[in-house]
């Protein structure tokens, strides 16, 4: 009887891999194949899609903070500015998934480690950063009596916990600088860039990581903002002479794109790590769809990172006029439209009410 009929079948993921060599795959392995040409129409025209959207969107983030001295004085600048850092970084190793996904590895295991540890790196500091912005946002508008009272320190406050989250991430990134490794598939015909864990712990240490990075990736961030915007949203239904139904669309609008985003594709890695605890699927079609199932909802978590400026950014109405006042610069607005669209930007509403997310 073989024992290896029950061979954990993501073994040859591109992220995850089981420690083992060419030599020690059995004949009837699931041939991953299908899959692997699946990415490779998939994957690389999406990902410089959101590589490219992304960027513009990060970028003019970025660019307003830098042109526009007086912009960055609230915590919320703050995490907004460190935030679009983290996006662009990010958005930096998706081009080379891209050509990992058409033609395999090609650029060594020193650049699968800083590649794999920049998108972790990027990844767990965006999470925490949007889990900063919902506690400063509840902060700014459930306390907002005690919040003026503490304004300048928090903003001094702010460059630390910004410190505080990239180191935290850069510790919880040490998994992918350690054990991400060029390695040759299978079948030997082209390189991965994975995640090679030591075959003698019994999958331990990829269920550690997994479980890290649902737990901070979406467990504790969603846990936070679904507690924060709700105690915000009966705050805004109690208030008077506010326009709150818009800034309850949009407080609707971040926490369902967040979920949507990230819901599925946390879902699988749960799927996984439960694979890799009792390897639950031994069926080779189930597998393969599954497989390619995860892809999709990765992707749809990486069109995060482009819709992050929109969400946190431009639509509030002082970020949109220091949108209008860069473009002024740039040769791209004429004075005329800039008068126009700064009458029609103001509101009843003090920005110093609704500043960062929830400002209109």
């Amino acid at each position: 009887m073989m024992t290896t009929t029950t061979t954990n079948f993501f073994s040859t993921d591109e992220y995850y891999d089981d420690g083992t060599t060419p030599e020690d795959i059995p004949s009837g392995m699931c041939d991953k194949s299908r899959v692997r040409a699946f990415r490779g129409y998939y994957e690389p025209p999406l990902y410089w899609i959101i590589c490219l959207l992304g960027a513009v969107g990060n970028l003019l983030v970025v660019a307003i903070y830098v042109h526009i001295k007086h912009r960055l004085r609230t915590m919320t600048d703050m995490y907004l500015l460190n935030l679009a850092i983290a996006d662009l970084f990010f958005l930096f190793t998706l081009p080379f998934w891209a050509s990992e996904a058409t033609s395999g590895w090609s650029f060594g295991t020193v650049m699968c480690k800083l590649v794999s540890g920049m998108y972790k790196i990027n990844f767990f500091s965006s999470m925490l950063l949007l889990t900063c912005i919902s506690v400063d946002r509840y902060i700014a508008i459930v306390r907002a009596a005690k919040s003026q009272n503490f304004k300048f320190k928090q903003f001094c406050y702010s460059k630390l916990v910004c410190v505080g989250v990239w180191l935290c991430a850069i510790a919880l990134s040490l998994p992918e600088l350690i054990f991400a490794q060029d390695k040759k598939d299978y079948d030997g015909k082209e390189s991965f860039c994975k995640m090679v864990y030591p075959s003698v712990d019994n999958n331990s240490t990829k269920i550690l990581v997994l479980a890290i990075q649902i737990s901070v990736g979406f467990c504790i961030p969603v846990a936070v903002m679904l507690f924060c915007y709700s105690v915000i949203v009966q705050t805004l239904l109690q208030a008077k002479n506010f326009e709150k139904h818009k800034a309850l669309r949009v407080i609707l609008a971040i926490v369902a794109v967040f979920i949507l985003s990230q819901l599925p594709y946390n879902g699988a890695l749960v799927v996984k790590a439960i694979d890799a605890t009792n390897v639950t699927i031994t069926d080779c079609d189930l597998s393969m769809k599954f497989d390619i199932a995860h892809q999709i909802m990765q992707s749809l978590a990486y069109m995060h990172s482009c819709l992050n400026p929109i969400l946190y950014a431009f639509i509030g109405v002082r970020f949109r006029h220091d949108l209008v006042r860069i473009f002024r610069l740039m040769g791209c607005v004429s004075q005329n439209t800039m008068y126009k669209w700064s009458s029609s930007s103001k509101r009843t509403v003090s920005e110093t009410e609704l500043s960062g997310p929830l400002s209109l």
